[in-house]
């Protein structure tokens, strides 16, 4: 299956900026070596000219945010003003490239900016009226439909559509799938036809096997994960975005949801086992990817704090750093520290592999070439 390359028509190019060099451990190959960077690429052959901003410490490639929204408060849509803030909130902690999980805003204008992360656009949340957050998502009144508007997501995005696979259904007064099996199945080979992939928000349990039978790329949060599609992903190698800092907010939305006492319940509980839940998965060979879910309730620059996370339900501190860096990079199109790649690095006092806590505070972030902290 062929899937678009990373978006490049809003995305600046890099200036003549001045050339520079650093030395350092390259991770994850764990290698000191001289890095030199020009036009906004990464090379290791000596660069006449280059100045020397790093000698000794770590070199890591950019941080990545895989669930996050610019674009969005915990109320609604912000302007461009305000989205340019969240997005300078992500870069000076570290991360330079974001996948946008759905925004009400067009945050176009800010691929165009070279002072502000790289943005990978899912578009605009898709769901049923009253099934999500207000104000967030095109809502669908017929279900039918939503093939027609994945293939206008997949033309608005950049290769990502984001779906709401589940939420909470009045009537019933719990979790609920919003979709039909066979229009989710119609609606995502849409989706691969034209060359994007199909996220979606799920939390309860019975959303998860009609999505992943449909063919679903990724799935969010998954609190509701059982050992049955546990290994269906395991089999599809569709990967998880836990968010699990966001999922420690399920207590405050349980005591917000009295008038739905079965709901209230449910949220306690997948929050109560959710550590075990990712742990399972990780032990059964899920790829994780590291996203806070910032924009809503989940403040902006908190990575570090999901990457703490990820380590704390069993993956090592490299792997925890990985997903949220070199393994991340490459999910969504883009490279590591490498010969020709992009020149998006943090520069490190010491080996986050050992301290995590090094990630808060890098010595230099290096943007497109151009060093911005």
């Amino acid at each position: 299956m062929t899937f678009l390359p990373p978006p490049t028509p809003h995305e600046p190019r890099p200036g003549l900026s001045q050339p520079l060099h650093l030395r350092g451990v390259v991770l994850p190959d764990d290698e000191e070596r001289d890095v030199y960077i020009a036009d906004g690429r990464i090379g290791f052959e000596p660069v006449p000219g280059a100045e020397t901003i790093a000698t000794g410490g770590y070199l890591v490639p950019g941080l990545v945010d895989a669930h996050c929204h610019v674009g969005i408060n915990a109320t609604g849509s912000v302007d461009l003003a305000t989205a340019t803030g969240q997005a300078e909130t992500e870069r000076d902690a570290g991360v330079l490239l974001i996948r946008d999980c759905g925004a009400p805003i067009d945050t176009r204008p800010l691929q165009a900016r070279p002072e502000l992360p790289r943005i990978v656009r899912a578009g605009r949340h898709l769901a049923r009226p009253k099934r999500y957050v207000r104000g967030f998502a095109i809502d669908i009144e017929d279900p039918e439909q939503l093939p027609e508007v994945v293939a206008e997501q997949v033309s608005y995005g950049d290769g990502w559509v984001k779906l709401v696979g589940d939420w909470i259904d009045r009537d019933i007064g719990d979790l609920a799938p919003l979709w039909p099996d066979d229009v989710l199945e119609r609606a995502i080979k849409i989706a691969h036809d034209g060359g994007a992939r199909v996220t979606a928000h799920v939390f309860g349990e019975a959303a998860l096997p009609g999505l992943l039978a449909a063919g679903i790329d990724c799935i969010e949060h998954g609190t509701g994960l059982t050992g049955q599609t546990i290994d269906e992903m395991v089999t599809r190698g569709i990967p998880l975005v836990p968010t699990l800092i966001n999922i420690a907010t399920f207590p405050d939305i349980a005591a917000q949801a009295a008038k739905y006492p079965t709901y209230a319940a449910h949220m306690l509980d997948l929050h109560a086992r959710n550590d075990e839940t990712i742990g399972a998965a990780i032990d059964a060979g899920i790829t994780l990817y590291a996203g806070t879910d910032a924009g809503g309730v989940v403040t902006h620059g908190r990575i570090v704090d999901e990457i703490e996370a990820l380590h704390r339900v069993g993956l090592s501190a490299e792997q925890a750093i990985g997903a949220a860096s070199w393994h991340a990079r490459e999910w969504l199109g883009y490279t590591g520290l490498v010969e020709g790649a992009e020149a998006d690095l943090l520069v490190l006092d010491r080996d986050p592999r050992v301290d995590l806590g090094a990630l808060r505070s890098p010595t230099r972030i290096v943007l497109r070439g151009v060093v911005v902290r």
